[in-house]
């Protein structure tokens, strides 16, 4: 066989297979589910808070914080703080939960804190009588990854990491079989990248300011390299610094973090833009696990039952056929429960689960 009939017999292989595969993979999306632990819906819609940003106990560099951060409108605050959220992600895709325009995101769960709230967004149901705490304590409900990766079409395709040394035992990974990378772990398994022998090399000689909780960047990387090695078809990630800077007390550190982490978040979107396994056929959903108080001010530290607003939380979409809302304006109400389910229907569309209570989100065209 010649050289030219060869190159044409290529060229038609590579032009029907890649249409073909094309059309496989645009009936099969993939999923990137990621949260921003206890990052609050103000700080999302309207940017840096007025009442905490000129407020010394919480505040170390006024001055710098606000030449960072502070503009005079909430539309312009919003943009310094989250960039990649308000000037790309509104336009292609959807932002609930602006409560001043009675556009709601809550919990169903009651407590308001972690556990309960990642087991109501990975299952699709509160369980007040059995998740009660922050106890590293397997999860006795299963999660959407469990669930898709004992399907043997996604059985090895689902992975998840996070920032807090609890994720495994809330996905159960003993039980579920899910790969999670969380809290100070390393990236396991053969033939590791470059950047995961580096990032190996490098967590262990960078002390976290906590016990339990690993810099965000570590997670976002660590899910990155594994999303170029391994290609998996729903990616969930858990970043964690927002919550425990605030914890702390720390509001520029909060800021700091949220302004960091969008920037990691639109890193992961350019790669799923650039990968051919990812690109034009990746859906990514953005929430987070409770809210925080505001009134007294003092409660913007702190989350749970008995702190006003802390079930008030957001949800953001966008990617593949994902409907271009932008900030939703009108009067809605979404609960957290709706994610799980959603994702269920995206990723697998004939398969019946009745433990899931929240309904169905309608996210695309």
């Amino acid at each position: 066989m010649n050289r030219s009939i060869i190159l044409a017999t290529v060229a038609i292989f590579t032009f029907f297979g890649g249409n073909a595969q094309q059309k496989q993979t645009n009936k099969n999306p993939k999923v990137v589910f990621i949260t921003l632990d206890g990052f609050r819906w103000q700080e999302l819609f309207t940017g840096a808070d007025e009442k905490l940003v000129s407020k010394k106990k919480y505040v170390d560099d006024k001055k710098e914080l606000k030449e960072s951060f502070w503009r005079d409108t909430p539309e312009e605050r919003r943009v310094a703080l989250m960039p990649f959220f308000w000037n790309e992600v509104a336009k292609m895709g959807q932002l609930h939960g602006n409560r001043n325009y009675e556009n709601n995101v809550n919990l169903t769960n009651t407590r308001w804190f972690s556990y309960p709230g990642y087991n109501e967004l990975l299952t699709g149901a509160a369980d007040d009588k059995h998740i009660r705490s922050n106890s590293k304590e397997n999860n006795p409900n299963k999660t959407i990854l469990e669930k898709l990766n004992d399907q043997p079409k996604y059985k090895g395709k689902v992975a998840a990491f996070g920032s807090w040394d609890v994720l495994p035992f809330i996905i159960n990974e003993e039980r579920s079989g899910v790969p999670v990378n969380a809290g100070f772990e390393l990236a396991k398994g053969q033939k590791l990248s470059e950047r995961e022998q580096f990032l190996n090399e490098l967590q262990p000689n960078l002390p976290s300011p906590w016990e339990a909780v690993r810099f965000d960047a570590f997670t976002s990387n660590y899910a990155l390299e594994y999303m170029k090695r391994k290609h998996p078809e729903l990616v969930y990630i858990s970043f964690g610094e927002t919550d425990d800077f605030a914890h702390d007390g720390n509001y520029s550190a909060y800021l700091n973090s949220a302004h960091a982490t969008d920037h990691l978040i639109k890193k992961l979107w350019e790669f799923t833009q650039q990968d051919s396994f990812y690109k034009n056929n990746t859906i990514f959903i953005i929430s987070t696990d409770h809210g925080r108080g505001t009134e007294p001010l003092e409660e913007w530290r702190n989350h749970d039952s008995k702190v006003k607003g802390a079930d008030q939380v957001w949800l953001v979409a966008f990617g593949k056929d994902v409907k271009v809302l932008g900030e939703v304006q009108t009067k809605e109400q979404l609960y957290s429960n709706q994610i799980a389910p959603s994702i269920l229907k995206l990723l697998a569309p004939t398969m019946k689960d009745n433990d899931m209570k929240g309904e169905i989100l309608n996210l695309q065209k």
